[in-house]
């Protein structure tokens, strides 16, 4: 009898690697992951080591490969990468040996090289081309640092062997020794290099970032042929066939097929998503325009996105720098404790502000304690915070958009925490749906592989199953306690937004 098709999906993110076997209905079958450590070498500084992030990659490769029988092996079909985007990585093109570190797409080391180009009047042509903000979240300013101050970046510049690439780029140049250098165009439009409306590089801004043309990625569409495994790691011999940013996949994932269907991701930081269709949607609030993915002649369905930089890492903070809980999970508890906040706000600012404020000085805030301020307000305040961010990213797109979003899908590990997503109904005013499978944006590249494979014949017909048997999170606060509630959290905001010019004095 002859196995059904898999789909392997590589899911590179911020602080651990997965890798993880679907069947051809967005099941998740097996799964195995490996951590991957991260540098703080400064403030704000944030990065990680390239071979690293490899490794991690390639470890979590092992160990699913370990947990797969012969027949399972046999019927993967065929394999789709998803990454945590906007990190950038630097490599010699003859020899793959990385020039520094890769900077993560948190790190804000780089914010005075944005000012300096908003200073110099380039952000309105930027914006206008890319989509996108003149902020150090973004790959092009990464490059230039990396370019000024990496003495082995200098010398692969000078001798013409010099690679760029976000991560599924490396990925993709390790998994196929060095054979592909491309970048898909859901990665690439976040790295402020890509022209939005035509799909292309553009040159003028690669002057600008001092990187030659010939050093960038070829553009590739999100699904297609991008060669195979090489035969001495896992999986050997398995295509590569789909290629898609972390946030992209999620909303793949969550088959958000729809104009206007909206999905938000609670990992290392939180991302709201809508699809626009094949219109390109600007927002002049704050709020990013990016391809979602294309098909496999290139045509793409754009999204609108909020990006904002902390939210597990809250958690993570409550758990390893505080010592508040031992366990991630234990803040649901800890949260439930208590009523309410009772006044306690937490501003989960850490590495600044990503939209709507693009504030790289912002800094993180714990404000309303009093004597009777107990843990578990501190860890509903922390959760709220969460899904106070969120709320501003909704009510800011459903003004870009002219409609109200009718249900926000939610995944990501944080996900899981069910007073998170009832803060997230009762601040947004909208109904909030948890899959049964917190893993979206592995499935939804997995998912791309099989329609290119030829596995999968249509997403469409996956929406009912993948929606049945969702929690759903329905607003339980009238609308004159959430505007007021709203309104104590925006004057919270905005004294994170003044700490810098006040820690100045």
């Amino acid at each position: 009898m002859v196995h059904p098709p898999l789909l392997l999906a590589l899911d590179q993110g911020t602080s651990s690697s997965r890798a993880a076997l679907f069947d051809t209905a967005g099941q998740l079958l097996v799964s195995a992951s490996a951590p991957l450590e991260i540098e703080y070498p400064a403030n704000g500084w944030v990065q990680q080591h390239p071979k690293a992030i490899w490794e991690s990659q390639l470890q979590a490769m092992a160990n699913l490969e370990k947990k797969v029988n012969t027949e399972q092996l046999k019927a993967i079909v065929s394999c789709g990468i998803t990454n945590q985007r906007e990190t950038t990585v630097l490599w010699r093109r003859s020899n793959g040996a990385p020039c520094g570190p890769a900077i993560v797409w948190q790190d804000g080391r780089t914010a005075d090289i944005c000012s300096k180009w908003k200073l110099q009047g380039l952000e309105k042509e930027w914006s206008k081309t890319t989509g996108l903000l003149l902020d150090p979240y973004f790959s092009a300013s990464k490059i230039h640092w990396l370019l000024e101050n990496e003495p082995s970046a200098k010398t692969a510049l000078a001798e013409g062997d010099l690679c760029f690439g976000t991560v599924e780029s490396w990925l993709l140049w390790q998994l196929t020794g060095g054979r592909h250098h491309y970048s898909d165009m859901s990665n690439a439009s976040r790295t402020l290099l890509m022209d939005l409306e035509n799909q292309k590089w553009v040159e003028k801004f690669c002057d600008t970032i001092s990187i030659p043309l010939n050093a960038l990625p070829e553009l590739v569409p999100c699904c297609g042929d991008f060669g195979v495994i090489q035969s001495e790691l896992p999986f050997a011999g398995v295509a590569i066939q789909a290629l898609l940013g972390d946030q992209q996949a999620a909303t793949l994932g969550q088959l958000c097929l729809s104009k206007g269907e909206a999905k938000c991701t609670y990992g290392t930081g939180a991302f709201l998503v809508i699809n626009t269709g094949n219109q390109i949607c600007r927002s002049s609030s704050g709020l990013l325009s990016t391809i979602g993915w294309t098909n496999s002649e290139g045509s793409p369905t754009f999204c609108l996105e909020g990006s904002l930089f902390n939210a597990g890492t809250v958690v993570q903070w409550l758990r390893d720098g505080l010592g508040l809980i031992t366990k991630a999970h234990e803040i649901n508890s800890l949260a439930e404790e208590v009523a309410d906040s009772a006044g306690v706000m937490f501003v989960p600012a850490f590495t600044g502000w990503g939209t709507p404020h693009w504030d790289p000085n912002a800094r993180g805030l714990l404000i309303g304690l009093t004597r009777d301020s107990q843990k578990g307000h501190i860890a509903r305040a922390a959760l709220e915070g969460i899904a106070l961010s969120v709320a501003t990213l909704v009510e800011l797109a459903q003004a870009a958009l002219n409609q109200n979003l009718d249900e926000l899908a939610v995944d990501g590990g944080a996900a899981a925490s069910n007073p998170l997503l009832q803060a997230q109904a009762d601040s947004t005013g909208i109904r909030v749906r948890r899959s049964v499978n917190l893993e979206s944006t592995a499935r939804g590249v997995a998912l791309l592989a099989g329609l290119q494979a030829g596995v999968i014949s249509s997403l469409e017909e996956l929406i009912p199953q993948t929606r049945k048997n969702s929690d759903l999170f329905l607003p339980t606060i009238d609308s004159s306690k959430r505007d007021r509630w709203r309104s104590k959290w925006n004057e919270a905001v905005n004294r994170s937004l003044k700490w810098h010019d006040q820690s100045e004095r």
